[in-house]
This record gives C-alpha cells, sequence and structure tokens, in this order.
C-alpha cells in the first residue's frame, strides 16, 4: 500500500513532504515568482517528481514563461485561460484557452502571455535532464524571451531575471472555478 505524503504548512503554502500521494489545490501550493517571467505551481515540493513535471505557469501579457529553448525530453502544454503567443521553431503562432502544444524532444519553444490579462498554462514534461539548448532566435528575442547568445546553461540564459522567490498562491492569478 503506498501512504499518503503529509502537506507541510510553510509561509509560501503547502509543501508535501516525504514520499506516497497527496491531494493538493494550486492555490494552496507554494509558488514561484521571477519578475519578468510571471508566476508558477510545480506542486511538488522538496522530493521532486523523478518521471516528469507538471507545473501550471501564469504569465501577465508581454511575459515569457521562460526563455526561449530545446531539450532532450518531451514537453506538452495545455493552455487553460488567457491568450498567448507561442514561439515555436521560429514561427509564431497565436494561443488561447485549450489549445494544446505537444512538443517531441529538441523541438524550441516559448510562451508569451498577450491579451488583457493573464494567461495560464499546464505544462507537463519529461525529466532526464539530459540535455537542454538555448538558441538564438529573433523571434523570441523580439518578445524579450531569447538569448543573445547561444548557451546551454540556464544560469547564463536567465543572468538578466533576479533569484526565483517562493511565495503564496496571488489571488486572483486563477479563475475562480
Amino acid at each position: 500500500m503506498v501512504p499518503e505524503a503529509k502537506l507541510t504548512r510553510t509561509d509560501a503554502g503547502l509543501v508535501p513532504k516525504g514520499e506516497g500521494w497527496y491531494v493538493l489545490n494550486a492555490k494552496d501550493a507554494v509558488w514561484d515568482d521571477v519578475p519578468g517571467l510571471g508566476r508558477s505551481t510545480g506542486f511538488e515540493g522538496d522530493s521532486r517528481f523523478t518521471q516528469f513535471g507538471v507545473n501550471i505557469h501564469v504569465a501577465p501579457p508581454g511575459e515569457p514563461n521562460c526563455m526561449y529553448h530545446g531539450e532532450e525530453d518531451q514537453e506538452d502544454f495545455l493552455v487553460l485561460f488567457g491568450e498567448c503567443l507561442l514561439i515555436v521553431e521560429g514561427e509564431e503562432r497565436r494561443l488561447k484557452a485549450w489549445d494544446f502544444v505537444h512538443c517531441p524532444p529538441w523541438t524550441e519553444h516559448v510562451f508569451v502571455g498577450t491579451g488583457d490579462g493573464p494567461c495560464g498554462i499546464l505544462m507537463v514534461g519529461g525529466r532526464s535532464h539530459k540535455g537542454l539548448r538555448y538558441p538564438v532566435n529573433d523571434a523570441a528575442l523580439r518578445h524579450g524571451a531569447g538569448v543573445e547568445e547561444e548557451t546551454d546553461t540556464g544560469k547564463i540564459a536567465y543572468a538578466r531575471f533576479p533569484e526565483v522567490a517562493d511565495h503564496p498562491y496571488r489571488e486572483g492569478d486563477l479563475p475562480e472555478r
């Protein structure tokens, strides 16, 4: 029998501790905030998921979710609400709620919030962490989501952004049910 993991309250929200199953509402989870890159919750806590990652990212208009990149693992995305611009393999695509995006390994991509309000995206991806590349891309650079020199190091790709800060859910980031 698989035990239930305990949820521990921190100043920033609930964090699962130890192995096991659990139920965690996104509004109760710890959220990460990086000015210029929106906010997200990964539901994981200290013992990270080993096979794949799951998070919800909320991108305000004009902010990317990350820097334009390709990686060795498959990633999949579902726009839950709002609108965004997908830059994929150098092409720009407008997305809205319920649009699904599949990225096989090494597909270069990034999302940028657009429209009148935030855009929420469910993000799921593999966890081999074997390879990551941040290529130079003109479309990504135009939207503040690209690097000026190719790198395979996140520390270099994100050097212009402040450190990630944990905080509680911010009212209004997710729509009411």
